[in-house]
């Protein structure tokens, strides 16, 4: 009999959090390990704001997993996952099909429209590290090339959660630079942020949200509360708090308003799921099939009835708990306890040198917040890869002075 198969769909925090477990303490001949992307690199979701400003650079951002997988033990294959019959134990791509014993959906997100119009022809998403980077184009086009259409410089941001205001406060702190290069008054520049509600952040307290809210407005960062309605070539229409329509003009559109799973898990017809996004039971399996784990944006992690929401922090935790219970199962050991999410922290970026957070339920911000951001982040890259790979990719500016 030989080596079962372990398939991992998707290289984001999840899926690589589990290759590279399994790569140091499986050992190789217990099961053929296979991890499964449409990019051949990894990149942190949680850094394409930065990205797509240009205050972080794509080539620092990628991290080709030919550098950090040893193919003797993980191997890797590039390819665009179409759906999944667990009924015959294979995945369908668009260049093969693959069988496994054991599988991880690990597919990430999409953008959620929520069948808004206009949102997939007009808008920017900060999707993907290829998204971001046409977003960072565009952005340096509108400035080098100004001429006198005022809506090149207006910025239209929907949504206030995490992305939208990182990515708001990112272009904010930029905003007095790329004019001086390029000679472009700054009262000609407009970064406005729509928000459903009044309150930004939502998953902060009332006074973290209003500290936020209070360091955009000195950057200089309007605020609209209302509901999108269409999303156009020239600027999006939305319903305000008073119930009546306005036409906000930009021609800069950035659709930040929310995400769901993997259209895979919607074609793949076997799953249940909410918004492509698979229930899991107390081990993150499939309850129908408990060959099949699955971790990050692609999974509904509940814990005593309240939904877990799906961070970088989340999935990096379930990645490493699916890979302890895998090397378990293929060493013929019981199963870790159920899976329980330890929430460390939050933090939001307001730029590179300030931001508000909360860790270990303390309130922070300013430059510790900055500080602690960034060790966040460096911490995930030296998990899969070592001070080395911090030296090469790693944030170090998180003050004014530096």
């Amino acid at each position: 009999m030989g080596r079962p198969n372990i398939l991992i769909l998707g290289g984001g925090y999840g899926g690589f959090k589990i290759a590279t477990y399994l790569q140091k303490y499986l050992q190789v001949d217990k099961a053929n390990v296979t991890l499964i992307s449409k990019h051949d690199y990894h990149y942190q979701t949680t850094l394409l704001h930065k990205v797509a400003v240009g205050t972080y650079s794509a080539r620092k951002a990628r991290i080709f997993f030919r550098k950090i997988l040893d193919s003797n033990k993980v191997s890797f294959i590039k390819d665009t996952i179409l759906r999944i019959n667990p009924e015959s134990k294979q995945v369908f791509g668009e260049r093969g099909c693959y069988s496994y014993d054991y599988l991880v959906i690990a597919l990430g997100f999409v953008p959620n429209t929520f069948g808004i119009k206009g949102v997939d022809e007009f808008c920017y998403k900060l999707e993907t590290l290829n998204s971001a980077i046409r977003l960072r184009n565009n952005i340096e086009s509108k400035f080098k090339d100004f001429d006198s259409e005022p809506l090149d410089l207006r910025f239209v941001v929907c949504g206030s959660g995490f992305t939208g205001i990182e990515f708001a406060a990112e272009l904010g702190t930029q905003i007095d630079e790329l004019c001086k290069i390029c000679g472009i008054d700054k009262s000609l520049v407009k970064i406005i942020c729509v928000s459903r509600g009044e309150q930004i952040l939502p998953m902060f307290n009332a006074g973290d949200s209003k500290l936020a809210k209070h360091k955009m407005l000195k950057l200089g960062i309007e605020f609209i509360q209302g509901d999108v309605i269409e999303c156009k070539s020239d600027g999006v229409i939305i319903k305000n708090k008073l119930g009546v329509l306005e036409d906000i003009k930009a021609n800069n559109i950035i659709w930040c308003a929310g995400v769901k799973g993997s259209g895979v898990i919607s074609n793949s017809t076997y799953f249940e799921h909410k918004d492509s996004r698979i229930l899991v039971d107390e081990f993150l399996r499939v309850p129908k099939y408990p060959n099949i784990f699955v971790v990050g944006d692609s999974a509904i992690c509940m814990k005593r009835d309240i939904l877990n929401a799906p961070t970088a922090q989340l999935a990096n935790q379930m990645g490493e708990y699916v890979g302890k219970n895998l090397v378990n199962i293929l060493n013929d050991k019981s199963l870790s306890k159920p899976f329980v999410f330890k929430h460390k922290g939050t933090v939001c970026s307001i730029g590179h040198t300030d931001g508000v957070g909360v860790v270990f339920h303390i309130s922070i911000s300013g430059e510790i917040a900055a500080f602690l951001k960034n060790f966040i982040e460096n911490k995930w890259i030296f998990s899969i890869g070592g001070i080395a790979n911090v030296l090469k990719k790693g944030q170090f500016r998180f003050r004014s002075s530096n």
